[in-house]
């Protein structure tokens, strides 16, 4: 599935290879802007080992986002009934956890974080299972917070998983096209 952003061009994703990736990957991770990923003191072999890890994983998902054909941001799609929320709160059916990243750059183009993320909602919405996207980003993350609720997320608890503190939020498909509009979205 595409989406196009009025002005900033065509999004869409597709699977990531660890291995083919993994360089890429290991740039946009280790980058200062990317210090909420984790990642910033992996090695290359430590990327291609954690994106192996999901590619083999049956409830997580890794895919490259592409803007205009080009690499420009990383997804992950997981259940959290198997993966990163287990035991911290109780899925609902159709519930989809959600990690984004925005590959860095020098010139930042107003608008195409939302974009971004716009384009990853719209992808998980597009499987009709989808009920509910949920993410635990960090709590000191403002500004994945506002992205977050300009896309429709509600914040409900903060909670403590093993490496951070996360703001458990929660946005259905109502929520989302009330924030954005139709779901299903220009193609």
């Amino acid at each position: 599935m595409s989406t196009t952003a009025p002005a900033l061009g065509t999004f869409s994703v597709r699977p990531l290879d660890p291995i083919a990736d993994a360089e890429l990957l290991h740039r946009w991770v280790t980058d200062p802007k990317a210090a909420f990923w984790m990642m910033q003191d992996a090695e290359l072999q430590d990327v291609e080992r954690e994106y192996m890890r999901i590619a083999a994983h049956e409830h997580h998902d890794a895919f490259i986002g592409l803007h205009d054909g080009e690499p420009a941001f990383l997804m992950e799609r997981y259940d959290p009934r198997h993966v990163e929320l287990v035991g911290l709160y109780e899925p609902e059916p159709g519930d989809v956890g959600m990690h984004f990243l925005v590959a860095p750059t020098d010139t930042p183009v107003h608008g195409f974080t939302r974009a971004v993320i716009t384009a990853v909602m719209r992808e998980l919405f597009a499987d009709p299972a989808t009920l509910r996207v949920v993410v635990e980003p960090d709590v000191g993350n403002k500004a994945v917070h506002a992205l977050n609720a300009a896309v429709g997320f509600v914040p409900e608890r903060e909670i403590q998983k093993p490496e951070k503190t996360a703001l458990l939020s929660f946005c259905t498909r109502e929520q989302f096209e009330g924030a954005v509009g139709d779901v299903e979205g220009p193609r």
